[in-house]
């Protein structure tokens, strides 16, 4: 079964970048659509950003958008997340998870995905 692993979380000054990985173990990666979460303190999980399998259509949560981009490499089995100009309040363990349904929609619920990571914790300091 598809399994995944986040990595690239940290510590990070308010308005610097990271780049999350999330790395995919199985030969179906590039059939599923990615999806990143986040749960941020005393907070439910929360959509951050969504992508299609080829890669070409892609949703943001109104929080990140303009700020994240996330990008996929299906012959490397890897999905990104690059976070800009990041924000105290983008603390949080984010998650990148997969759906396999090729619903041709990107679902901006956790339940709408299948396989998740364990997650990598990101800390923004003011």
């Amino acid at each position: 079964q598809l399994q995944l692993a986040e990595s690239g979380g940290g510590l990070a000054q308010a308005g610097t970048s990271l780049t999350l990985s999330c790395a995919a173990s199985g030969p179906t990666f590039s059939y599923n659509a990615v999806g990143w979460f986040r749960r941020g303190p005393g907070k439910e999980r929360e959509f951050v950003a969504a992508l299609s399998w080829g890669g070409k259509n892609i949703r943001y949560a109104d929080a990140v958008k303009g700020r994240f981009t996330a990008s996929r490499d299906n012959l490397k089995n890897m999905a990104f997340l690059q976070m800009n100009n990041l924000k105290p309040e983008d603390t949080a363990i984010y998650y990148c998870a997969t759906d396999s349904r090729r619903s041709g929609g990107l679902s901006t619920q956790p339940a709408g995905y299948q396989r998740w990571g364990q997650g990598t914790q990101v800390t923004v300091s003011s």
